[in-house]
This record gives C-alpha cells, sequence and structure tokens, in this order.
C-alpha cells in the first residue's frame, strides 16, 4: 500500500489589504505520496508559493492560514507550537527556494550552513556532520566536495549554489522536499542537469516531492501527477499523461497551447495565447474565476462559486460547469483560438 506523505485539505490564505481582503489561496486540496512528484503549475501570482509557504509555516505573519486538515506523515503539523514546526521543517520535511544566492548566508561558509542543519536535528559530532556533507555534495554532482566546504556561496555558480541547497534540503533525510521553481535562475542547460539531479535523488532516497513551477516544459519531464492552479484555486488535477494529452479546462488547454511544438509549430507562427487578464482576488468574486477569459463561459458559469469535482472515473478532477461539453472537447482536440 502506498505511504501518505502530505495530506493537504481546504487550504485557504487571506491576506489583509489597503482595499480589503486578498483571498490569495482557496480551499486548496493536495496529497503526495512517498516516492511521488506533484507539480503545481500556474501563472505567476496564482498562489502557487503561498501554499508551499503555507505547508512550511513560513507565511507572512499578516497572512491568515486556514486548514480542515494538514498532516505530515499522519501527524497534524496545523497549530502546532513555533517550536514544534522547527524541529519539523528541514529536519522531516525541507524546501529548496528559488534563488539559491539569497537562500545561502553569504557571510558562512558551505559547510557551515550544511553542518548546522543537521546538527540542529540529530545529535552528531562536527566530523559524522562533515562527513554527510561531503557525501552528499558529492550526491549532488559537485567535484572536489571536501574543498567546497569552506568556500562561500559567492564564490560558487549559479548551478553549483542550487546543488549546495538541494544537498542541504537531503542533510536530515526528510520524508518531503518542496522545490519552488528551483530552475528558474539557470540557464537552460544547467536546468536539465538539475531537474535530472531531483529526479534521481527522489527515486533514491524514496521521498515525497513537490515542484512548484510555471514551465510545462519542466512539469512534463519530471512529474507523476499536476494540478494547475488559477487565481488561487486548483482548476484541474490528474497524472501527468492525462493533463497533456486529453486537458479538461479551458484554461489548461490555453497554458498548452502556449508552448511551441519542435517539428510541428511552424517559423514565425503565432503561438496560442489567453485573453483577458487575472481578475482581482481582492474581496468576494461570485462565480468562476476564469470566466471573464473563458470561451465557454455562459450564465451558469457566473450564478455561483464552482466547485472543484471528480470526473467521470478517471481519478481527476475539475473544476469547471461545462467539462463534458462538446465544445470543451472540441478545445481539448484542437486548442484555444
Amino acid at each position: 500500500m502506498t505511504e501518505r506523505i502530505l495530506e493537504v485539505e481546504n487550504l485557504t490564505i487571506d491576506i489583509p489589504v489597503p482595499s480589503g481582503i486578498l483571498h490569495a489561496v482557496q480551499d486548496i486540496s493536495i496529497h503526495v505520496d512517498r516516492g511521488e512528484t506533484l507539480c503545481i503549475v500556474g501563472e505567476s501570482g496564482c498562489g502557487k508559493s503561498l501554499t508551499s509557504l503555507a505547508i512550511m509555516d513560513l507565511l507572512p505573519k499578516k497572512a491568515i492560514r486556514q486548514a480542515a486538515r494538514l498532516e505530515l506523515a499522519d501527524e497534524s503539523i496545523f497549530g502546532i507550537s513555533e517550536r514544534r514546526m522547527s524541529d519539523i521543517r528541514g529536519n522531516r520535511m525541507s524546501m529548496i527556494f528559488q534563488e539559491p544566492m539569497t537562500s545561502l548566508n553569504p557571510a558562512y561558509t558551505i559547510g557551515d550552513q550544511l553542518t548546522e542543519a543537521l546538527r540542529r536535528h540529530r545529535k552528531v559530532s562536527r566530523g559524522e556532520a562533515k562527513d554527510r556533507a561531503v557525501f552528499l555534495l558529492e550526491k549532488v554532482g559537485i567535484t572536489a566536495a571536501a574543498s567546497r566546504l569552506g568556500q562561500y556561496p559567492h564564490q560558487l555558480s549559479g548551478g553549483l549554489r542550487q546543488r549546495v541547497m538541494i544537498a542541504m534540503a537531503l542533510m536530515c533525510g526528510p520524508d518531503l522536499i518542496i522545490a519552488d521553481e528551483p530552475t528558474t535562475a539557470l540557464d537552460v542547460t544547467i536546468q536539465a542537469q538539475i531537474l535530472h539531479l531531483l529526479a534521481e535523488l527522489q527515486r533514491e532516497f524514496n521521498m515525497g516531492l513537490i515542484l512548484i513551477t510555471h514551465d510545462l516544459g519542466v512539469v512534463a519531464r519530471i512529474a507523476d501527477r499536476i494540478a494547475v492552479m488559477y487565481a488561487g484555486q486548483i482548476v484541474e488535477t490528474g497524472s501527468a499523461a492525462q493533463i497533456f494529452t486529453e486537458p479538461l479546462h479551458p484554461y489548461t488547454r490555453g497554458l498548452l497551447d502556449c508552448i511551441p511544438i519542435p517539428g510541428k509549430t511552424q517559423r514565425g507562427a503565432h503561438l496560442g495565447a489567453i485573453p483577458g487578464i487575472v481578475p482581482s482576488l481582492v474581496g468576494q468574486m461570485p462565480g468562476c474565476h476564469f470566466a471573464s477569459r473563458c470561451p465557454l463561459v455562459d450564465d451558469h458559469c457566473l450564478a455561483g462559486a464552482v466547485p472543484l469535482f471528480d470526473h467521470r472515473d478517471t481519478n481527476r478532477s475539475i473544476r469547471c460547469l461545462r467539462a463534458d461539453n462538446e465544445d470543451t472537447q472540441k478545445i481539448s482536440q484542437e486548442g484555444v483560438a
């Protein structure tokens, strides 16, 4: 039986702003099993990173987090003390942040930062922590690992710094790793290396992995399951094969149409685009959040909140009242114009 590592049910994040309440994340429910990669995708500002910070309990102080359920390997991590959460962060679950240069402390050596993480959570000697650090630096593909321990972050390239962050996340052998756009600041060649590395390490250490990204090319290489977010909500979930071969939600279809396909997209041809702009999340928003940009919208879409419901017997879910409409199926096959 598959072991459930993370269970999140009805996660909501509200942030007070001068103009009202920003409903940044609305009733998010996700889960991750051991050895599984869940990719959360969506455009900038849809709530992906806030969702990850909420799981780690690292939200800004003014943010209001609510959830019906937030469990890590059957232990509730919602509403627990900061001391207990501090024992869990970096130990049973770790996070790889978007920009390694700002995540690493420029005043401390790589070795100090790696060994501190292990000695905070484990009763090990300095020598044992150093050996673990060297082992993991070698595991993430850094040569002359022992000599790197005395270097400072500014002495490493962006790709090496990100590898150090991955090694740091692995120091305590966590059950779950959350990677928030880990390849954004890297060039394409290094991006591919980091993704391949994450996939290899996940298989080797049998961890759960949440990968947050807006790059569907990244998702195609690594995901087992995908959750598509739009305007603070999950609008579609399913396996990677289901999402890429038969997207059901018009927003998912629009995202896929924006990707040029080698050998099919003609040089100079227009790429797909989603018309309109993302709605404001301040205050109440009746109806479907995607309604103002959707080619299938009708009066029912605007009448009230649209729930996320299971789609037939396909082990996937969708937030759309017209998922089974003939027009929706046509869009899934032909793309949004």
